[in-house]
């Protein structure tokens, strides 16, 4: 196999540069792509060579593939990294890099088109015995057909969109005379986000928890699972804070999962990393769900607990190289929390913000990672998803993670957008998260605007008193020559403001 020489990762912000950073540890060049709105981005910077592929809509420059092989012959990059997101589960553009000669940092076109397609990655699975949740084997547009296929199952159900992703095309119905009007609406939006309006329906899994499996193959049939991530605290079907590993699997469920894992990247002979998603009901029984044929947004907290750099095994798979380490060579170190800071505002229905980052300090100290494409000044533009930073913790257990992540969020100073970083800490203080017993429907049985004022009630006082302080400091520090003096109304002043507040 081919050594890459020089790597082109096509996608922007953090992800773009958590791989570069990789990429130069390997001593392997880097090319960045940009749209015009993302000239002034880290990742462009701090790339070896980068080149401008468009304007700021990305139809029009991320999603290009013309553009992006173009980018490819011009700068004699020979070697694709797709990150997540955009182009990194099309098969279509898996199959352009490879028939152009180029290295696919990534699965087989052929995988991704199996696996991109839940009806098909169902069958796979269903082949190697990976428990899958009762529900419709083929897609179905009757609404009578459906409707029997249903009553069937029996209700609760699911209406999901067969190419679908990011909850778009999918409706739970509870009761049967719900079912023909959420089956018109699901198919129509299936439709209108895919361009296909097929669904398939499945029993829908009360209190259900959302885990999953990482995996890694490499191209001699070699294939291992980095143990588990739990994803459950989402908003609109997306996940906003996971970690590693879950509060409540067990080592045996943990071994069973990853052995259905297994069997699921067997069955598309999968190359590369990836990661096999579950639902998990209250009786801890777990259905296969989806497989993302790609790196994921969460993929940090896999690394810190394994001491596994993940895009590093990539770039080695994609060499040809073999797994250096054997699935018993694996082992859970602590825990890792990671929350994503997105510019969204909790308060209204997680609304999307815009505007420049007046402030932004990101969190310090030991055990505290911070993945992000910003900085101070910055637009956040209102092109591409909303998020500004991965904030992970490592610790030595759960409880002390937990702790470490409410300091980092404390530390994190971001103004002029709104963020989502007070509701992580609303979920790191709930009994709920603390104790394990969360699902995937946290955020509608416990979060309410009114929760992130009260939970800043007795956080705000302090921030108040610290500013007061640096102000008297900064008073102390202009006039020198009333040093002492100063000093001590200051100090007074200072204690009398926190004694009340």
């Amino acid at each position: 196999m081919p050594k890459i020489t020089k790597l082109l990762v096509a996608n922007r912000g953090e992800i773009a540069l958590r791989i570069m950073r990789t990429a130069r540890e390997e001593g392997i060049p880097t090319v960045a792509i940009f749209s015009e709105a993302d000239r002034q981005s880290p990742h462009v910077r701090y790339a070896d060579e980068a080149i401008c592929i468009g304007p700021p809509p990305s139809s029009q420059s991320y999603l290009n593939i013309a553009h992006i092989i173009d980018a490819c012959h011009q700068t004699g990059a020979n070697a694709v990294h797709p990150g997540y997101g955009f182009l990194s589960e099309n098969a279509a553009f898996a199959q352009r890099v490879a028939d152009e000669g180029l290295i696919f940092v990534g699965p087989s076109p052929k995988a991704i088109e199996t696996m991109g397609s839940k009806l098909a990655a169902k069958a796979a699975a269903k082949s190697f015995g990976v428990p899958l949740v009762p529900g419709t084997e083929q897609a179905v547009t009757d609404i009578k057909t459906a409707k029997a296929a249903a009553a069937e199952i029996g209700y609760p159900i699911l209406i999901k969109a067969s190419a679908g992703g990011g909850g778009k095309g999918m409706r739970m119905v509870e009761e049967e005379k719900d079912f023909e009007p959420q089956m018109e609406r699901a198919v129509s939006e299936a439709t209108s986000a895919f361009g296909d309006g097929s669904v398939f329906i499945e029993k829908f899994i009360v209190a259900p928890k959302h885990i999953e499996i990482q995996i890694l193959g490499d191209q001699h049939g070699n294939l291992v699972y980095l143990f588990e991530r739990e994803c459950s605290i989402q908003r609109r079907y997306q996940k906003v804070i996971e970690e590693a590993p879950s509060a409540v699997v067990t080592k045996s469920i943990r071994e069973a999962m990853g052995k259905a894992a297994i069997g699921v990247a067997k069955a598309c002979n999968y190359v590369g990393a990836g990661t096999i998603e579950f639902v998990m009901g209250q009786d801890l029984q777990f259905y296969f769900l989806e497989m993302n044929t790609r790196l994921q947004v969460e993929h940090p907290v896999t690394e810190m607990i394994t001491g596994i750099d993940l895009v590093k095994q990539q770039l080695k798979i994609a060499e040809g190289e073999k797994l250096s380490f054997r699935q018993e060579d694996l082992h859970i170190h602590g825990h890792a929390i990671e929350v994503r800071v997105y510019a969204e505002d909790p308060a209204n229905n997680f609304l999307p913000d815009t505007g420049k980052l007046q402030t932004y300090r990101r969190p310090q100290g030991p055990g505290i990672r911070v993945d992000d494409g910003f900085e101070e000044g910055m637009q956040i533009p209102v092109y591409y998803d909303p998020m500004i930073a991965k904030l992970i913790v490592h610790a030595e257990d759960r409880e002390a993670a937990i702790r470490r992540m409410l300091r980092a969020i404390h530390e994190y100073e971001i103004s002029g957008v709104e963020t989502t970083l007070d509701f992580c800490r609303f979920v790191m203080q709930h009994e709920a998260f603390t104790s394990g017993h969360f699902d995937t429907k946290f955020v509608e049985q416990f979060f309410t605007p009114k929760s992130l004022s009260d939970n800043n009630k007795n956080e705000h006082p302090q921030k108040v008193a610290a500013f007061i302080a640096a102000h008297l400091y900064q008073q102390q520090q202009q006039k020198p020559s009333q040093h002492t003096a100063v000093s001590d109304s200051s100090q007074q002043r200072m204690w009398k403001q926190r004694k009340f507040l």
